[in-house]
């Protein structure tokens, strides 16, 4: 195992600089995953830490050593891609021990670590099939598996469930996490989706365009964003906002948005009075009440263990999800409370918290 530092990184393709002056610190055994949209460039990131993309400037670190110009067989990494890449003539177990087979390792080494890793992710008895007699989570795991037998320092993931449809992936994310907690192998992992984010990191990079807007433990970003883009990045469904101005004459502050409704907060910054402001509150601490926020009912979402209701505030949309079980139409007006402990406030240029 070993902490990976990532210090001032930045990528260029030609005269386009893709990522700005990167540095994410990585715990030795921790489980980092780089989030954001397509485009962010989290892989691009991860890549660079492979060794498959050149570093225009800045360092990366595996322990002790810089990598910067070292050749990816020799970073002691192993990387779980997307498509598997598995070799389709060679069986499961031959697929695992191949990158044993090119150090030149003894058989029983082979298939010592070979069964090793088939125990750890019950492949046992899938070692003599071939790939294409595997399921999509089977291959998964197989890919998995060939990351182990090499022990690296740093296991490497990019996306690697998104093939998988939704029933396998909530599978392979309980999967993958038990795999860490059991080996304790330093992990970076990408997605772009992030309940994955949530569910599986001691750490969540956050990143857009290139730079890194937040990092932190899941439920300190989810409810201490540091910004408009992460509060609305982190959390399904997102965070609502609702643009409005600051009122703090007096009495209690509150945020009035354009429709006049009253959004109440448990205190304002000093001097921020008539400043214009975005209002963020997550859905699940929107409350029915008889007073508060007009909205009208545009959709009624069930899933079972909750309730999620889509409504208009005048031009503006909001969703609010209750474990009860409220009997709404689509049409129907009804009222909602934020609770003015877990309000947020964005400056409405910025989108920095205030």
């Amino acid at each position: 195992m070993a902490s990976v530092q990532i210090h001032d990184v930045r990528k260029s393709f030609g005269g386009f600089e893709v990522l700005h002056g990167v540095t994410v610190p990585i715990e030795d055994g921790a489980f980092v995953v780089l989030v954001g949209p397509s485009g962010c460039g989290k892989s691009t990131l991860l890549r660079m830490l492979a060794g498959l993309e050149k570093i225009t400037s800045g360092t990366i670190s595996i322990g002790d050593r810089v990598v910067n110009d070292v050749q990816p067989k020799e970073r002691d990494i192993a990387m779980v891609f997307q498509n598997y890449a598995l070799y389709p003539h060679m069986t499961v177990a031959q697929n695992m021990g191949f990158s044993l087979k090119l150090r030149v390792a003894d058989r029983n080494e082979i298939d010592q670590k070979v069964n090793r890793a088939a125990d750890i992710l019950d492949l046992r008895k899938l070692l003599e099939r071939f790939p294409r007699q595997l399921s999509g989570g089977q291959r998964q795991r197989v890919a998995m598996g060939r990351a182990i037998v090499r022990d690296p320092q740093v296991f490497l993931f990019d996306e690697p469930l998104s093939n998988l449809d939704a029933k396998l992936r909530v599978a392979m994310r309980t999967e993958i996490k038990e795999l860490h907690q059991r080996l304790k192998t330093t992990t970076v992992y990408v997605t772009h989706d992030q309940i994955e984010a949530m569910t599986m990191a001691d750490k969540i990079v956050v990143m857009q365009d290139g730079i890194v807007e937040q990092m932190g433990a899941p439920l300190d970003l989810y409810d201490n964003p540091a910004n408009k883009f992460v509060a609305g990045f982190i959390g399904s469904p997102a965070m609502n906002f609702l643009d409005g101005t600051l009122k703090v004459n007096g009495g209690e502050p509150f945020v009035e948005t354009a429709n006049g409704a009253r959004l109440p907060i448990s205190e304002a910054p000093a001097g921020s009075n008539e400043r214009p402001i975005t209002y963020g509150i997550r859905p699940e601490h929107l409350d029915f009440a008889d007073s508060g926020i007009e909205a009208e009912v545009v959709v009624v979402e069930p899933t079972g263990s909750e309730t999620q209701i889509v409504a208009r505030v005048g031009a503006q949309e909001i969703i609010a999800v209750f474990r009860e079980r409220h009997q709404v139409q689509p049409g129907d007006v009804i009222h909602l409370q934020p609770r003015p402990s877990v309000a947020h406030l964005f400056d409405k240029e910025t989108g920095q918290r205030i």
